[in-house]
Parts: structure tokens; sequence; C-alpha cells
């Protein structure tokens, strides 16, 4: 199993050549403040440091291990509050975090490429400064003065660390049938009661106290998900002095035997009259919730490239290494027994495509990233280009999610394919891989329910003026680089891609209006459809990049972007077509069946 090493050569390339990343941050006023090339790059070269020598060497421990659990008490793997502690010390909790209460400040897009590395080094590790940075963002943009005054610049240091709690052992799909109550008090606070499930790092001894952002209903509160509030509870009560008191009057029943991520924590969370405080409006909670979950949903999606990255570097030192056969056109190197099985075309088309999923997958969860920067950072005078950047962000976030976990699991078994028998062996990684890889799929809303956001909200919902969006963003890239003689024989299969995708959308929305059943028999192969086209657009502004600097390139680096590129658009893109076909032929034979016939 190779060393997990953070791609920090590809990510800068991502950044500043794809992208020009530093561009964009000088034109949004409050990250130019923050941030500039030097300090991003400075930026990366530690958190690869940190990723690479301290998280990912715990990965396998932390798995053997996982946390374990003693009276309501979560012990976590050994090594774990070691480097919890180097992420705090360094200040990573709070790289994104607003600097008036302790952030640093810095955007999504630079951000993005921290996570992948933590993702990628050890999954189970990374949920916890994941979640505890996605409570800080729903704090901070709905919670009082008062509350993100107490509560957001310990959890920015790392100090005390934060959870999400939605799901009720009823209740996943449809928060809108929560039991999880909240009663008023006459200080202002609330008494929270209720049993959540599934809390990822819900409990720890990783930090001095927990801050949990609770999903509850209001005595009076209307029925279905416009009755949900949203509650800050905190494992230790905090005294106006900032020190903790007493601990509050919820628990930790148990945690969960699971598939993967075993050195994390799923908590079953008993909450008996806990004290909260009301986050936002009353009612209002799932919006605010919905805030965190954007940022979450790509984060998803980043864990699903992290751990493909992973897989490919030891795929890659795999079919590098191990012989086996000869080359179908002959020996390649007569002195071994055998050839490396990179000679191998099967065993290179696994590798390509995990390549071609993990590279174009980068850049466009960078891509996703810069319209959440544009949307949180534009100056207030462009409004215009914000409005724009939010309806990009809606539409392209259940895309990242979801295609991104899907291609990320996929890459993962192919990277244990590589392996043949050693890849079903614990000692190699692999296997751990794939188990970690598909939690990524179910969480944060399962990919069908991405899927139906996709189709159904964004699309027909918007009677395709989100899609618009996109479409002119890809038909402005076509159009302004049509000259262009190394993009030309990219150009070309992109537009039909993407014309067969404007033609589906559009016949989708015209079955929607007579056919319930459309949207839901569409929704998974449409956002395949969609995600695969995203990355045939990722693939080509690649080349645009990488093109002129490939002539001359010794180190392989860019001669290698154009060769991937090419492989994508022969053998990764046509799926398109198939994927196109299925969604015209409709529903009809999807609900056929009576329910005895299944």
């Amino acid at each position: 199993m190779a060393d997990y090493q953070a791609p920090l050569r590809d990510m800068r390339f991502v950044l500043n050549e794809v992208f020009d990343a530093p561009a964009l941050w000088a034109s949004l006023p409050k990250v130019a403040e923050n941030v500039d090339p030097e300090t991003a790059d400075a930026i990366l070269e530690e958190a690869g440091k940190i990723t690479s020598g301290v998280l990912a060497p715990l990965n396998r421990e932390g798995d053997e291990q996982g946390s374990k659990w003693n009276e309501g008490e979560v012990t976590v793997p050994e090594g774990f509050k070691e480097a919890y502690q180097t992420i705090v010390e360094g200040g990573w909790n709070g790289l994104g975090g607003n600097p008036e209460f302790g952030g640093m400040g810095m955007p999504k897009t630079l951000v993005a490429q921290f996570e992948e590395m933590m993702q990628g080094a050890n999954m189970a590790f990374g949920l916890a400064p994941m979640l505890t940075a996605g409570a800080c963002l729903a704090l901070d943009a709905h919670g009082s003065q008062e509350l993100k005054e107490k509560y957001l610049p310990n959890m920015y240091s790392g100090v005390w660390s934060g959870a999400m709690d939605l799901t009720e052992p009823h209740a996943g799909t449809d928060l809108g049938i929560i039991r999880t109550k909240a009663e008023p008090n006459d200080d202002g606070s609330f008494d929270v009661t209720g049993t959540k499930i599934f809390i990822t790092w819900g409990e720890h001894d990783m930090a001095e106290n927990i801050i949990h952002l609770v999903l509850a209903k209001l005595p009076d509160a209307p029925k279905g998900p416009k009755g949900i509030s949203l509650f800050l509870v905190p494992k230790f009560m905090v005294n106006d002095d900032g020190s903790l008191g007493e601990r509050n009057s919820f628990s930790c029943g148990s945690i969960e035997k699971k598939m993967g991520i075993k050195g994390s924590a799923t908590c079953v969370m008993n909450f008996d009259g806990a004290k909260g405080w009301l986050v936002g409006e009353e009612n209002k909670g799932l919006a605010a919730m919905f805030t965190m979950m954007n940022y979450e949903r790509l984060g998803v999606g980043i864990q699903g490239i992290g751990a493909a990255e992973a897989s490919l570097q030891s795929a890659r030192e795999y079919a590098l290494d191990r012989i086996q056969s000869r080359a179908p056109t002959g020996a390649q190197q007569p002195e071994k027994a055998a050839d490396p099985i990179l000679v191998h075309p099967d065993v290179r088309r696994m590798l390509l495509t995990m390549k071609g999923y993990v590279e174009g997958g980068r850049a466009f969860s960078t891509y996703v990233a810069q319209w959440l920067d544009i949307s949180k950072y534009a100056d207030p005078s462009e409004e215009e280009r914000r409005k724009h950047a939010e309806g990009m962000v809606a539409l392209l976030t259940p895309v990242a999610k979801a295609f991104l976990t899907d291609r990320g699991l996929d890459a993962c078994i192919m990277g244990q394919q590589v392996f043949g028998g050693h890849g079903f062996i614990r000692e190699w990684g692999q296997e751990q891989l794939v188990r970690d890889c598909r939690i990524t799929q179910i969480y944060e809303g399962t990919n069908g329910i991405q899927a139906l956001d996709l189709m159904g909200r964004k699309v027909v919902g918007s009677q395709g003026k989100l899609y618009e969006l996109f479409a002119q963003d890809v038909a402005a890239f076509i159009e302004e680089n049509s000259a262009d003689e190394h993009l030309r024989p990219f150009l070309e299969p992109l537009a039909a891609a993407f014309e067969r995708l404007s033609d589906v959308t559009e016949h989708v929305i015209k079955q929607a209006g007579n056919n319930p059943d459309a949207i839901g028999a569409a929704s998974v192969d449409y956002l395949d459809l969609f995600g695969l086209t995203a990355l045939g657009y990722m693939w080509a502004k690649i080349v645009k990049a990488a093109a002129p600097k490939a002539e001359g390139d010794s180190s392989g680096f860019y001669t290698g972007k154009l060769k991937t590129a090419r492989f994508y658009y022969d053998r990764l893109l046509p799926k398109t077509v198939s994927l196109a076909e299925g969604i015209r032929s409709g529903s009809e034979s999807m609900m056929a069946l009576t329910a005895e016939e299944f």
C-alpha cells in the first residue's frame, strides 16, 4: 500500500492554471484582505505535511481499533487525540471561518483542497473538523450576535467541536416528521427532548466541549418541514466568563457498529430536557441547517475524490511493481520473469478511468467552490453576480455530492481490482477505502435524493432557468475557444454531449407537466448524464491550460493531462448516449410491475 501523499502539484495546477484562483480572490474584496498567492501556497504546503505525515499514518490503525463506547463516554483510537491537537494548534478548524470571531477567512476554493487532503488521508478523522466547520457556518449565518461571540471563537480554534443532529429512528429523508421537542423557558432558553441517531462525532474525548446543532419542534409548530426549528445545545454549559459549567442533560446512548469509517464515532444521542438556544427564526430551522448542508454536500463529494485519489496512488504503484505475464506486443522487460501489469490494456483502462474521474472531479469541486466564494463574498454592488453564483451553487451542489461520490466508489473498487486478490486483503488498504467511501453515497442526503433535488427542484422546479446558467457557461467556453487548435478535437464532442444534455433537460421538463413519475424515473440517470458532461467540460478546461505547456514537457505532467483528456472523451463521455436514451424511454416500464410482481 502506497503511503498517501497530498496531490499538491495537481491542486496547484487546478487552482492557478485552470481557474486562476488568485484573480478570483483579488476580485472579492473580503477575500483579498486575507489571502494572496504566497499565503495560499504556504497553506497548501503545510496542509500536505500534516495530512500526509500525521493523519494518513493513523488511518489503518483507526480502522482496526475503532472508537469505543463505555457508559456514555467515547474513547477515540490511539493517536487521534494527538492528531486533533495538531489540527487545533495550526488553526485548521477555522481555515474558512469568519475573521470577526477568530477564523482565518480563507476562500472555499482553497479550503476545498485542504478538505480533500484530509479526507484522502484519513476520512474517519477528517469528519470531525469537517462537521465543526459546517456547524460554525450555520451559526455564523443564522445565530444571534450573542451566540456567535460565545461559541464561535472556541469552535474555530478547535478547542470545542461541532455536530449536527438531524436524523431520528423513524425520520431520515423526511425530517418533517421528527419528534424531538423544544419547550421554551422564561430565560429565553429551551428544553430539548428526543433521540437522534447517526450523529457523527456526537461524542468523543478530543475536544473540551461539543456543540450540537439540533433540529426540533416547538409546541405550537406547524406540521411538516415548515415547523422545524434549529437549536444550539452544548455538551457542557458555558458560563458568562467563557468557562465550562455543568454537563447538559443529554448523553450518548451507544455508537453504531458499521461497515466503514470505523475510527469515527457514529452516535445515538438522547436529549432529556437538555438546555438549548434558538438559532435563527422559529420554524425556519431547516433553512438554517441547509446553509451548513450545502457546504457539507460539496465536502462529501470531496470525500469521494479524496478516497479515490488514495486508491489511485496505491493502484498506480502496485501496477508499476507487480509483474504478471507479458505485454500483448511482446516482452517489455525481458530481463524479468514477467512484465509489470501496467502493460495490460485492462489495467490501463482501470487506472485511466480512475485518473479521469479523480482529476476531472478535483477540477469540478474547485469549480463549484468558486461559485460558493462568489455567492458569499461578492461585493454588495455586484448583486447580479452574487445571484448568478447562488443559482449555480443551487444547481451544481447535488451533482458534486452524488456524482463525485458515485464515481469515487467506482474508482476505489477499480483500485481494489488492480490488486487482484491482494485488494481483498486488509493489509493492502484498498478494501478499507471501498468500505469508507461507501458511506459518502448515503449520508448528507442519499444520492437518489440528490438526483431528485437536481431534477425536481432545481431543473423542473425552475423550468430550466437554473440549468440555463450552466448552459450559458459551457456555450460561452465553446464559443470563446473555437479557434484554439489544441481544443478543437475536444470542443465538437463536448458540444454534442452538451446538446444531448440540453435536449434531455427540455424533454423531462415537458414530461413532468403531465406525468408525476417522470422526475423520479429520470433523476438518477439525469444526474449521471449531467456529471459526465460537466467533467467533460472540466477536462476541456484542463486541456486549455495544459496544451500550451505540453511541448518540451519532460516531467510528463502536461502531456499526461492531454492523454488522459483524450481517454475521457473516447471512453467515458460516450456513456452520455446510453443515459440519454434511457431517460427518453420514460417511466412506463419502471412503474409497470405491481407490488406482488416484485
